[in-house]
């Protein structure tokens, strides 16, 4: 469930313009201020079934979004790839494989 939860929570980051008024709301409040379904229901006047749904659809959503952009697994690349950028240099690693690394960097933009 943690997981998920921080996946959301990125792709959300990464997505949230691209969601309805509504679903920003949800997914903040269920996601970012940790309210419950029940919470969140009343707080709207709908059932918790609606919020449910909502909250069901927009995840569907963003990753579909994540899917088609690739916003967060570039993210996560990039990451992987500037630390290991920082190990060669820490470890004085070839010149050749540190431009290999860069040139892979570049490649994701």
């Amino acid at each position: 469930m943690i997981e998920k939860t921080i996946r959301m929570n990125y792709l959300y980051d990464f997505y949230q313009a691209l969601l309805t008024s509504k679903q920003n709301q949800y997914m903040r409040m269920y996601y970012l201020d940790d309210w419950s379904l029940g919470e969140i229901s009343e707080h709207f006047d709908v059932s918790r079934q609606a919020v449910y749904d909502n909250i069901k659809r927009t995840e569907a959503l963003l990753e579909e979004y994540e899917e088609k952009l690739q916003l967060f697994s570039r993210y996560e690349k990039r990451l992987s790839y500037i630390e290991e950028l920082k190990v060669m240099i820490r470890e004085k690693e070839s010149p050749t494989r540190i431009i290999q690394i860069v040139e892979s960097l570049e490649k994701l933009e």
